[in-house]
């Protein structure tokens, strides 16, 4: 009996044995092939910056369009003599101007 139990505490230090080396072999090459966070982290900077200049610009389009659109709007209401012409130009002068406003803060505040 004594002879089985130190057959099986042997085989068990030699799985124990590989595993560890096993272990030991796969972190090894895990960490041959790692790269610094920091290029990653640069990379992503540099291309959402660049984005946001596209964005920024693409606001101001569509405010432009808005702006376009309310002063046609405008122009049908004033003419057909509605009394609340003067609440539809500030609604869309309004949208118009947030729209330029939030680009601009947001590209001054964050520095881009």
């Amino acid at each position: 009996m004594k002879c089985v139990r130190r057959i099986f505490q042997e085989k068990n230090k030699k799985r124990i044995f590989k595993l560890i080396a096993t272990t030991v072999l796969v972190i090894q090459q895990f960490s041959l092939f790692a790269q610094d966070g920091n290029a990653g982290i640069n990379a992503a900077n540099t291309q959402v910056r660049s984005y946001f200049t596209s964005g920024t610009n693409l606001m101001y389009a569509v405010g432009a369009v808005v702006g376009l659109i309310g002063a046609v709007k405008v122009y049908n209401k004033w003419n057909s003599g509605d009394p609340d012409t003067g609440k539809v130009a500030a609604a869309w002068f309004g949208s118009c101007v947030f729209l330029v406003v939030v680009a601009t803060v947001i590209k001054s505040f964050f520095g881009v």
